[in-house]
């Protein structure tokens, strides 16, 4: 049987990347899936499609999370279509590398709304609907212990998604809602590709300093994700997993 049959998830950012791979590993082991985008309906369509061509359920829900409203636009997604809801994984981010020199209030705000408060506000909205058992999977990043140059407000960011990760699995344990957090070293995706990383020397310097000798794909999260999801993990809270073959 399949892991997380008669499941009900909702992904945020999940029209490309790291979140696509997530949403399609949930339906593979049953779940049925609300594939949040922000502005890409396109992309979100294609894994809706491809979910259902693999016989899963899924619908997109289009949503800027860090607006309260749509935070929980996406959350009554999950009840209209498929009646419940037992498993968020806070995947919307973004990034912006700049020195110190270059950050501005705009890039500051707007990184925090999106990689923090969206957190938050999709949390709270889902907080009421999950039961005995319930997942919350937040994607951080091992920027926050790698600490790389020119990476104030991203690493920022993602400090407070571990610190945020902790407090949660505290708040929410006597509920019986599990909380942890997957931080992924560099992972080839279209983002990686649009920022130009692939093929320069950061790239290859993440490398060398990975003991595994490469940067990650996003099947490599998409596998933690669901052991996160499921009963294989009943035991895990508060825990943060780093996810990148070794980089410290």
């Amino acid at each position: 049987m399949s892991k997380l049959a008669g499941k009900v998830a909702v992904v945020t950012g999940a029209s490309k990347g790291i979140g696509a791979a997530i949403a399609k590993s949930l339906a593979a082991e049953g779940a049925s899936v609300i594939v949040n985008y922000a502005s890409s309906k396109v992309g979100a369509d294609a894994v809706v499609g491809a979910i259902a061509a693999s016989g899963g359920k899924a619908v997109a829900v289009g949503g800027d999370v860090s607006k309260a409203a749509e935070a929980k636009g996406l959350i009554d997604a999950a009840i209209r279509n498929f009646g419940r809801l037992d498993i968020l994984v806070n995947n919307s981010g973004v990034y912006e590398f700049a020195p110190i020199e270059g950050v501005t209030e705009e890039l500051f705000h707007r990184t925090f709304n999106i990689n923090v408060l969206g957190l938050l506000l999709t949390t709270q909205a889902a907080v009421p609907h999950l039961g005995e058992g319930a997942s919350i999977i937040n994607i951080g990043s091992v920027a926050s212990s790698v600490t790389p140059p020119h990476s104030t407000v991203y690493t920022g960011t993602k400090g407070a998604v571990d610190a945020i990760t902790g407090v949660l699995a505290k708040e929410l344990g006597a509920r019986k809602i599990r909380v942890n957090s997957i931080n992924p070293g560099m992972v080839e995706t279209e983002g990686v590709h649009a920022a130009g990383f692939i093929g320069t020397d950061f790239e290859k310097g993440t490398v060398a300093q990975t003991p595994l000798g490469r940067i990650g794909q996003v099947d490599d999260i998409a596998s933690i994700a669901t052991f996160l999801a499921s009963d294989d993990s009943k035991w895990l809270t508060g825990e943060l997993v780093r996810a990148g073959g070794g980089l410290r």
